[in-house]
């Protein structure tokens, strides 16, 4: 496969592809605070299930902001704010369309609470990387 491509693009795709490791490192211990927040809160009421899933999303987001800042993207920009917007705002665009997803499988299509939102990180996690990677870190 590298054949056809010359060194500067090896160490590019090296690089990229080291980056999207990482990410998913991170977004490994994201999902694993979202999980357990949501998990919590439909221990707490089945109900809840929606506000588990909007009070995980912020958790894990803060938690991506931080890990994804430091360690995948290395950004050192003084003006987090504009950065966490950004992050929100990458999240939030992927919450929306998860939480869209998650009602529509819950409600509809008879997908157990439980097992709906891991369905969702197949969307959502590959969404997030390009989106934080070409918009919020770049």
């Amino acid at each position: 496969m590298f054949s056809k491509f010359n060194q500067e693009n090896k160490q590019g795709f090296m690089k990229l592809f080291i980056q999207f490791f990482k990410f998913g490192i991170v977004g490994l211990s994201n999902n694993i605070i979202y999980l357990g927040i949501y998990y919590i809160f439909i221990f707490i009421d089945h109900h809840l299930y929606i506000v588990g899933n909007t009070t995980g999303f912020v958790v894990s987001v803060l938690n991506a902001y931080y890990w994804n800042s430091k360690y995948v993207f290395k950004k050192q920009e003084k003006r987090h704010i504009r950065l966490i917007l950004k992050s929100f705002g990458v999240y939030g665009l992927t919450f929306l369309l998860g939480t869209g997803l998650m009602y529509l499988m819950v409600e509809f299509m008879g997908i157990s609470k439980v097992i709906a939102p891991i369905i969702n990180l197949s969307v959502t996690i590959p969404l997030n990387f390009l989106l934080n990677k070409f918009w919020t870190f770049r």
